[in-house]
């Protein structure tokens, strides 16, 4: 929430090795979408708010309460 653009904090995150950065900025909240960033990715990915947040409580589950 502070005034400071969504690259400086997107960078500042990536170095402090923050494992999943969640970007939201005004056209992600228009399209009702977020921008993923994963650590040790070059790449984004941008998905539906209801898609990500089922992907991370599937990647928070423990492995085998799965079986």
């Amino acid at each position: 929430m502070r005034n400071e653009k969504i690259n400086y904090k997107v960078r500042e995150h990536s170095l402090a090795k923050v494992p999943v950065i969640a970007v939201v900025g005004a056209k992600e909240r228009d399209d009702k979408t977020v921008t993923v960033r994963r650590l040790g990715s070059e790449k984004q990915e941008v998905m539906s708010l209801k898609d990500f947040t089922a992907a991370l409580k599937a990647e928070a589950t423990m492995p085998h309460l799965t079986e």
